[in-house]
Order: structure tokens, then C-alpha cells, then sequence
């Protein structure tokens, strides 16, 4: 008996002793399956156009861009500011451009408005980034590619919240070496988490972006904490360049000009179901005649546009290649995906003038057939940035459809808060990406006060009902307004109340229904005179609480930034510009010299 009870004892001992040694593995396992935090990538395209993505209508290759649209919801009435440096301010804060220190940039700020409340042309320290806020939250923070919001030590993508940044304090540079847009800026400002940095001989903007990104993650996984990757595309912004292989796909495409595709791709918009079927489409008045030009016009029309097909499908397979490297760690399935383009296709024609058409002569090698290779410079101009923008008016710089309006992608492809395959017609604005990701990521927003400061409060909304596909928008009946450069919107419910400045305007205001209209073709103001003074209301209210300034007589957008590119940069330049000058009229005085002297002589 004793030795029985003994091994009963025993063995009741070995019983509970193995109960209690299994709570911490149960504790550790309830722990382990608890959900974390999920992972954000931000992929930032530059100067897309509305469909410039497959998914949206496009005949460019796009098929990892496309993937995340399956994945995820697309947004057809989703937009931002008609320039890049006010749409990524908006989106990093939540907060409306003029009261993020964005009311201009540096290279379209007219000289009266310089250091007036609101327009910094940099973002202010008034307000606090997803990169701050994330990074508090427990999150690894990394940014590469182009920046734009400030260039000194306290502004920097290091300063603001990111562990870890490479990035471009400019509005744009070359993809195929470390070199400057000419012209506009005397050297590429690439960075480092603050320092100089220089790029590898082998790189290409889109690849090194990406590999540098998936060497930021790689290098801290081991902390286990959750990432937000902002992945900043030079892709396409000026000047157009891609690599050969990219541009020959496209090499019997374009011959028929930009109005065609304008066409072809409001009809794929409409099968896709981004855009009602046969919605009207204006021809903007910048819009060249294609059967006007000469042949060898339309020769590096052409060109250029295969070029630009290529620098998106560049891009695109670096999409992919990110994607395929987060699915390969685990990570895709609890990664959220925003793809985005800060604003529409950019219509600037830096040929326009004698004077840049000489300069850019001088820079580069710009025959057609080296159009967007390296040592290039090209860009698209309005005919076909009007095609990028079909079936909506304008493009980049103005307050049209075309130059607001751009495609959104938001992917959570292992969680079913974010419908897969699903399109919201509801508007969507840039400030709404915070506050949607910090729902979706459960993150706690700083309301308005942050680290024992006051701060600017956040204005968007977040998406989160339409991302679980509930119909109509967030922002319901409320006016939502905008400005930048004297190009003015006021939205409320489906209608726009807009005006722009030449070129692409006259400065009249005007009355759209974007349900009916999204092309702008109807101008309703005399139609609705209640509605257009309400919303004229609206509109000042919104000019008067955000400080925006009226635009001096005259000014343009473009002309600035001529003003910018030979006036703001330094008497380096204006001595270069000034030797280059005095060659050409020597050379010409040695021309009229010559022929006079032959004259003589016969």
C-alpha cells in the first residue's frame, strides 16, 4: 500500500507539474496568435495620370499594380493637390495644404507671397507625420526616393520621423545617374538619413528605390516590430527615361496619336467600371492638332510616349519584385498596400521657349532616337498628358479633374476589412490616408496636441466604411475646399465648384456635377445660381480659415517656374547662362564678320 501510494503520489506530482509547466506554453502560444500591428507600404507614384494604371484603363503593362487592385478597393473619385510637394504634405499630416506650410512650392511661389503665413514652401513643424506617429506606436519607419518637403537638417526625412531614409530633397533628377534636372537645380540632392549620399554606377531610380527599401527591412527584421515603408517613385516625372528593353514593348504603339488613346482609354475605363460609359470628353484648347504635325514631330511624339510607357512599366516590375520579396518573408498577407500618384500627368513643354530649347541643347542629347535613354530629356507635353488624364479635363498644375483626380489603390490582402476586387465612387481626399491607416493599423491619432505642443489638427476622414464597402463618401454633404497657384475647387456631395488660370483657364469660376460630368464639360452655374453661391460661400470661408492669398496679376504657374529655374538658383548658373550667351553672339559676330569679309573678297 505505501509503495502504490506512493507511486500514485508520484505520479499525481508528474500530473500537475506538467498542467503547470503547460500554462506559460499556452500563455506564450494565446500571445503569439494575438494580432500584431500590420505592416504599411506606401508606393507614391509621380505625375500619373488617371489611367495611367491598367486597372484604371491603361494600355501600359501594369500587372503587379493591377494585382493589389484585385487585392484591394480601388478609388475613381479620389484626389489631391494639382502639384507634388502639397499632395505628399498632405498625406504624410492629414492636414489641408495651406496649413501644412505647402499654400506653394518653392518653384511656383510668386516673390509677394514668400514667407506669408501658410506658405513656407516647406513642411512646417506645425504638424506631425505618419512617420512620427507610427514610429511612436512601436513601428520601424523607412523612406526612400523623392522627399520635396525641405531640405535642411530639422526637415529632412530623417527629422521627421523615419529611421531610416534615402531620398531626393527636389521636385526631380535623372533615373540614370546622379545629375539634376538641369536647368532647374545645380545638383542632385540625394540624402542619407540626413548625410550626403552618393547612387551605386548601375542605378535606375525605380530598381534602387525598391532594393534599397527591402534593405532597410531586412536590416532591422530581427527587432520583430511592424514597418512603414514609403517607397517615393521618380517615376514619371521630367525627364522621361527608361530602360531600352522597356521602351522597345511599346515600340509599335502611339502612331495614332494622342486623341485616339484618349478615346481608346475612356472606353476601357468604362468596361473596367471606373467611369460611366460614354461620359463627355472635352478637347483642352493646348491640345496640338496630330495631323498638323510634321512627321518628324510626331516621329518623337511617338517616342516619348513609348518612353513613357516603359518608365511606368519599369516601375511596375519593381512593385512586383517588393511584393514577391514580402510574400517570400511572410509579411504580404498582413501588409496594408496604398498606391497612389501625387498629382495628374504633367503637360510641361520644356522645348516651348528658344531660350530652354538652347540651354537643354547644350545638356543633353535630345535626337528622337535617344528619347528616354540615358542622357536624354523628354517629356510628354499636354497632348498626351491630356490622354493620361481620359476621360477627365486638364492635367497637372490646374484644378481640373485631370490634374486632381488620380487613381488610389488600398490593399490588406489577409484581412477582409478592406474589400478585394471592390470600386468606391465615393470622394476620397489625400488627407484621408492618415487617419484611415491609423484605424486600420490601430494607432492611436495625436488630436491636435503632440509631445506637450500644440499641433495642427488632422482634417481627413477616414476610409475605412467605403474600404468595407459601404456606398457614397465619408465626407457626405460637407464642403471640402482646395487652392494652389490661384487654381481654387470647392467640393460638396457630387459637385465641383472650380476655377483656372491660364493657361488651362480664365479665370472664371464654374459649376460641375462629377456623378453626371466628371469630364467638366457642363458648366451648370447658370443653371443653379443657389447651389453656385452657396458654394461660392463655401469656398471663402474655406480661402479665409486657411489664409490663401489671391495670385498677383499675370502670374502663371509655368512662367514661374521659368522665373525659378534662371533667376532662383544662384549666380553660378546666371554666369554659365550668361558665358553660354555671350558664345552664341560671338559665334554669330564671327559668322556676320566672315560673310562680310567673303564679300569683300569677291
Amino acid at each position: 500500500m505505501p509503495g502504490r501510494l506512493g507511486g500514485s503520489r508520484r505520479a499525481a506530482i508528474i500530473t500537475i507539474g506538467a498542467l503547470i509547466a503547460a500554462f506559460p506554453v499556452q500563455a506564450q502560444r494565446v500571445e503569439s496568435a494575438a494580432p500584431r500591428h500590420p505592416n504599411i507600404v506606401v508606393l507614391l507614384a509621380d505625375d500619373w495620370g488617371f489611367s495611367d494604371v491598367g486597372a484604371f484603363g491603361s494600355e501600359i503593362a501594369t500587372p503587379h499594380i493591377d494585382a493589389l487592385a484585385q487585392a484591394g478597393m480601388r478609388f475613381s473619385n479620389f484626389h489631391v493637390a494639382g502639384s507634388c510637394s502639397p499632395t505628399r504634405a498632405m498625406l504624410l499630416t492629414g492636414v489641408m495644404n495651406h496649413r501644412n506650410g505647402l499654400g506653394n512650392m518653392p518653384e511656383t511661389i510668386p516673390d509677394e507671397h514668400r514667407g506669408k503665413p501658410g506658405y513656407d514652401t516647406v513642411m512646417n513643424h506645425r504638424v506631425v507625420t505618419m512617420a512620427e506617429l507610427l514610429k511612436a506606436a512601436g513601428y520601424r519607419t523607412y523612406l526612400t526616393g523623392k522627399w520635396h518637403l525641405g531640405s535642411d537638417r530639422t526637415r529632412l526625412p530623417h527629422a521627421r520621423g523615419y529611421d531610416r531614409a534615402f531620398s531626393l530633397a527636389d521636385a526631380g533628377a535623372d533615373n540614370f545617374e546622379q545629375r539634376p534636372i538641369e536647368g532647374m537645380y545645380d545638383k542632385a540632392n540625394w540624402t542619407e538619413n540626413g548625410k550626403p549620399a552618393t547612387l551605386p554606377r548601375d542605378y535606375y531610380s525605380s530598381r534602387f528605390v525598391v532594393q534599397r527599401m527591402i534593405d532597410y527591412i531586412e536590416a532591422d527584421r530581427k527587432s520583430g516590430k511592424p514597418f512603414l515603408a514609403s517607397v517615393n517613385f521618380l517615376a514619371n516625372h521630367i525627364p522621361i527615361q527608361a530602360p531600352d528593353s522597356d521602351i522597345a514593348r511599346y515600340s509599335a504603339m502611339y502612331r495614332d496619336g494622342w486623341t485616339a488613346l484618349r478615346e481608346a482609354r475612356a472606353k476601357r475605363a468604362a468596361a473596367l467600371g471606373v467611369m460611366p460609359a460614354g461620359v463627355p470628353i472635352v478637347t483642352m484648347p493646348t491640345t496640338p492638332d496630330w495631323q498638323k504635325l510634321t512627321a518628324d514631330e510626331r516621329a518623337a511624339a511617338v517616342r516619348v510616349m513609348q518612353a513613357y510607357g516603359g518608365m511606368a512599366t519599369a516601375m511596375d516590375r519593381e512593385v512586383g519584385r517588393l511584393v514577391a520579396h514580402l510574400k517570400a518573408t511572410g509579411d504580404y498577407d498582413n501588409t496594408i498596400f496604398v498606391f497612389l500618384s501625387d498629382n495628374g500627368a504633367e503637360p510641361t513643354n520644356p522645348f516651348s521657349s528658344l531660350r530652354n530649347r538652347l540651354f537643354l541643347d547644350m545638356q543633353y542629347d535630345l535626337s528622337t532616337a535617344n528619347i528616354g535613354r540615358r542622357g536624354s530629356f523628354a517629356a510628354i507635353g499636354p497632348g498626351w498628358a491630356s490622354a493620361a488624364a481620359s476621360p477627365l479635363s486638364g492635367y497637372k498644375f490646374s484644378a481640373t479633374e485631370g490634374g486632381l483626380r488620380v487613381p488610389l489603390i488600398i490593399a490588406w490582402p489577409g484581412n477582409a476589412q478592406v474589400r478585394a476586387g471592390g470600386i468606391s465612387d465615393g470622394l476620397a481626399h489625400v488627407t484621408d490616408i492618415l487617419p484611415t491607416l491609423t484605424e486600420l493599423a490601430g494607432v492611436s491619432e495625436h488630436g491636435g496636441s503632440w509631445r506637450g505642443r500644440a499641433v495642427e489638427a488632422v482634417t481627413g476622414r477616414s476610409l475605412v466604411p467605403m474600404l468595407k464597402g459601404a456606398p457614397g463618401s465619408v465626407h457626405g454633404d460637407m464642403p471640402l475646399g482646395y487652392e494652389l497657384s490661384g487654381n481654387a475647387a470647392l467640393f460638396r456631395g457630387d459637385y465641383k465648384l472650380v476655377r483656372n488660370l491660364a493657361p488651362t483657364g480664365d479665370g472664371r469660376w464654374r459649376l460641375y456635377d462629377l456623378k453626371a460630368d466628371p469630364g467638366e464639360t457642363r458648366d451648370l452655374a447658370g443653371a443653379m445660381p443657389d447651389r453656385f453661391a452657396a458654394m461660392m460661400a463655401d469656398y471663402r470661408a474655406y480661402a479665409k480659415a486657411n489664409g490663401v492669398l489671391e495670385m498677383p496679376a499675370g502670374y502663371t504657374a509655368d512662367e514661374q517656374i521659368n522665373r525659378y529655374a534662371f533667376t532662383q538658383q544662384g549666380k553660378p548658373r546666371l554666369i554659365r547662362l550668361g558665358l553660354w550667351a555671350g558664345g552664341i553672339v560671338l559665334l554669330l559676330a564671327g559668322l556676320v564678320w566672315g560673310l562680310r569679309r567673303r564679300r569683300r573678297a569677291t
